[in-house]
């Protein structure tokens, strides 16, 4: 069953410590970022937006079933702010009955769609504002945000990501474990690491 909340893929960034694009490494028969698409595609949420900046063309050659979710952060050198307000303005201009939206990021090898989809119910449970991740002691993505934080998220610069705005509302944040949150690709050694590709 659909719900009204929106997702979010952040995949704009350079992976500079890498030295090629996380989001097409090799994953569980295709790339990390189809995986994750994948798993977002078969969660209640709708739509899913893939946010692109550099390696863009690559990255739309592998996803080419998608396309019309894709959108292109034309400002991706600044951060991932940037990518957040792409998307957050994308989902509002073309659907603008979304409730919510779910902030995800390309390199999580283990987000699911269960965690999706319980971050989806646990903000219909709780009625709280903000639903995020929490791993390793932090609070991180993936992250729902509802339609009153939009014009917060909007406001987001830099590199920080949406983390300001969990902070600005503690009180108004529920949390889901998610153990496989510790994990994500930023170099060869993290990528190399994973037990299962």
């Amino acid at each position: 069953m659909q719900s009204r909340c929106g997702i979010i893929i952040l995949a704009a960034g350079d992976s500079s410590r890498l030295g090629k694009p996380k989001q097409l490494l090799a994953y569980k028969g295709s790339t990390l970022l189809e995986y994750q698409v994948k798993q977002a595609q078969q969660s209640q949420a709708y739509p899913v937006i893939v946010v692109i900046g550099a390696h863009g063309e690559k990255i739309k050659a592998r996803l080419s079933d998608y396309k019309e979710w894709i959108i292109e952060n034309k400002e991706w050198q600044e951060g991932m702010a940037s990518s957040i307000r792409c998307g957050i303005n994308y989902l509002q201009g073309k659907y603008p009955g979304c409730e919510g939206a779910i902030l995800m990021v390309s390199d999580q090898p283990y987000v699911t769609t269960e965690l999706i989809n319980k971050l989806i119910t646990t903000h219909q449970e709780t009625g709280k504002k903000i639903v995020s991740s929490s791993f390793g002691g932090m609070k991180g993505p993936p992250a729902f945000f509802h339609l009153q934080l939009f014009p917060e998220l909007l406001q987001l610069k830099g590199d920080a990501g949406a983390k300001k705005v969990v902070e600005k509302y503690v009180s108004q944040v529920a949390t889901v474990s998610f153990p496989g949150g510790t994990i994500d690709i930023d170099t060869a050694a993290d990528y190399d690491a994973l037990p299962e590709k």
